[in-house]
């Protein structure tokens, strides 16, 4: 396989970022929700007006996985205020880490994971959390093995659905 290159995108990534968004989040959850609610969440979570805030958020970075020019996956995280639970000046959040079914298992979330664990250590993070889908025990292993626990859970709403997300965290200090 050719070389994967993580870069951080910008407002004017903001297209593609849409895309890939919308089109990963589709491929990890269409199975386990309803249409309508897929749909809602889609329209609500992906929209322009949103991404656009979140791009230009200063507490708030997104990086790109591309192989060959094309996105395959990308990492969302959040410092201070901009984390969605904690907002711990001293933790990091890991948002989103989603790669294209197509890629699953060429190691492209774990690229996108070592990115967030640089970030965090040049931002002096003391930890580093996240939500993760019940339901996802994909997604659950893969932060196991990267070193994280379970500290919490909370309710994520998609669309009319309430999900339970577990909490993990991961200790830098």
């Amino acid at each position: 396989m050719d070389k994967i290159v993580i870069t951080k995108a910008t407002i004017n990534d903001l297209d593609q970022l849409q895309k890939i968004g919308r089109q990963t989040f589709f491929e990890t959850f269409s199975t386990g929700n309803t249409e309508e609610n897929m749909t809602k969440y889609l329209n609500e979570g992906f929209s322009i007006d949103k991404l656009t805030t979140e791009l230009n958020d200063k507490n708030a970075e997104f990086y790109f996985a591309t192989l060959n020019d094309n996105i395959i996956g990308y990492l969302k995280l959040n410092i201070g205020q901009s984390q969605t639970e904690l907002q711990d000046d001293k933790g990091l959040e890991i948002e989103r880490i989603y790669v294209l079914k197509d890629f699953h298992g060429k190691s492209v979330g774990q690229l996108l994971y070592d990115k967030a664990i640089q970030i965090a250590r040049q931002k002096n993070a003391d930890y580093i959390w996240l939500g993760v889908w019940e339901e996802n025990p994909r997604a659950i292993n893969f932060y196991k093995k990267n070193g994280f626990v379970e500290f919490d859970k909370h309710i994520f709403k998609l669309g009319n659905d309430e999900q339970t997300d577990i909490l993990m965290k991961l200790k830098l200090k």
